[in-house]
């Protein structure tokens, strides 16, 4: 079964055209991944549809790295 950070990985890879290879759990997506801000939007879009969760906009301001988005999956899947 695949694990909440290779799904991230593999959607991340997908919409930002980087190797999933490059994407850590420490990759700040930002800084490392220069995501804009319709980026993030399309994150927290498919992160609700892949996970069937809701992501409140004070949640998507903690989550600088990859690691704190799949703790926040995790947590609300869990």
């Amino acid at each position: 079964m695949e694990s909440t950070f290779e799904k991230i990985r593999g959607f991340l890879a997908e919409q930002l055209g980087i190797e999933p290879e490059k994407i850590t759990m420490d990759s700040d997506l930002l800084n490392d991944f220069e995501a804009d801000s319709l980026d993030i939007v399309d994150m927290v879009m498919t992160l609700e549809d892949e996970f069937g969760i809701e992501v409140p906009d004070e949640a998507i301001q903690d989550m600088h790295t990859v690691g704190d988005v799949v703790r926040f999956v995790d947590s609300k899947i869990a």
